[in-house]
């Protein structure tokens, strides 16, 4: 199920090597302290929590508001466990750009390396961008894609979308456990500051409109042209989701003809055809409320300290001491742990139980 939506001002650049290196140490040390204290599932039901990876970001001395967060954590996180993922049984694909286009074969090719069956797990990152691309239209553009995944198929998706006119990025966030459906409310929690107009096909309420696509879809393209050749010279009721645009009907008449031969059952296996995207389902949908009288929802999914500094200075420049001691404090009592000493470890567990206590008894005092 998607887990939940970010936004983020549009920032560019990169992180220094200096600080890199050490997000890839640091993000390495926290992911195995995670994984053998609790399993390499953990790790997914964290990353695909809006609100940890976003202080999982703020710890490793990014920028806590910056679209970067997304990318670099990523990025950190795929080379500093490069060489472990078969020892933690976690692996990672994909990136920002070109390597979001390799996502795909790198998922094969590790499939094949432990004789396991990758093609659920190229579907599940195939249709998780297809959804935040072309079935939730928002004015976000995909430009990152990371699949994390263990051996026993469970996977989460950490994606994002950037919108160049209002300057910043979204980010959604997916995790198979518990998923039933990809497109009918795949949200779980969204955190954003931001909402606009957005063509939601994948909410409750578009439910009609999801069938009404479908059906659409076997119409012979001759109709189908006919009628998109009207909406050029209609005006849809006001606060329609799909922008008032002119549809290229030389491009449309070639993927309706497409969509026609393929009689795809219903919305998430036409949205999975190759060819089939934001263009050809926002003209669908147009269609369909014309020729059907159905609607889609227009319901935007968004809802709703720092440990070491962070890259631009803000609240305070990276402490890189501070930092490596925080790595070395994590290797020296992950490396004590492989050999039966976990003291470290659990001093570690007593102290998060503490800042708890601590945390609630404030609140009832408060109270």
């Amino acid at each position: 199920m998607k887990t939940g939506i970010a936004h983020l001002p549009l920032h560019y650049g990169k992180a220094p090597s200096w600080l890199f290196q050490r997000m890839k140490r640091l993000s390495r040390e926290v992911v195995l302290f995670v994984v053998d204290t609790y399993g390499s599932g953990e790790v997914l039901r964290r990353l695909s929590d809006p609100f940890w990876f976003q202080a999982f970001g703020c710890v490793l001395g990014f920028d806590w508001h910056s679209s970067g967060v997304t990318t670099t954590v990523c990025g950190a996180l795929k080379e500093g466990l490069r060489g472990l993922d078969r020892e933690i049984g976690l692996y990672v694909a994909g990136g920002k750009g070109g390597a979001s286009r390799k996502t795909p074969r790198e998922i094969a090719e590790i499939c094949d390396r432990l004789a396991l069956d990758g093609d659920p797990l190229i579907y599940a990152s195939r249709m998780s961008a297809k959804v935040d691309s072309a079935a939730v239209q928002d004015g976000y553009q995909l430009y990152h894609h990371a699949f994390f995944f263990t051996r026993e198929g469970s996977w989460a998706v950490v994606q994002q979308g950037m919108n160049e006119k209002t300057r910043y990025a979204r980010r959604y966030h997916w995790l198979s456990e518990g998923m039933k459906d990809f497109v009918c409310e795949p949200h779980w929690a969204v955190c954003c500051d931001q909402k606009g107009q957005t063509l939601n096909l994948v909410a409750q309420e578009s439910d009609e409109a999801r069938q009404a696509i479908a059906t659409l879809s076997h119409e012979a393209p001759e109709r189908l042209m006919a009628e998109a050749k009207k909406v050029n010279e209609l005006y849809l009721p006001e606060g329609h989701g799909v922008p008032m645009e002119m549809i290229r009907l030389e491009r449309m008449e070639k993927v309706f003809t497409q969509i026609h031969d393929r009689t795809a059952e219903d919305f998430e296996t036409l949205l999975g055809v190759q060819g089939v995207g934001p263009k050809t389902i926002r003209a669908l949908s147009l269609l369909s409320e014309l020729i059907y009288g159905v609607r889609p929802s227009l319901r935007d999914p968004a809802r709703y300290s720092f440990a070491h500094g962070g890259k631009d200075g803000h609240p305070y420049p990276v402490d890189r001491k501070t930092y490596d001691q925080t790595i070395e404090v994590l290797s020296t009592a992950l490396e004590r742990a492989k050999i039966g000493d976990r003291e470290k470890m659990e001093a570690i567990r007593r102290l998060r139980q503490f800042s708890l206590d601590l945390v609630e008894a404030n609140d009832f005092e408060s109270s």
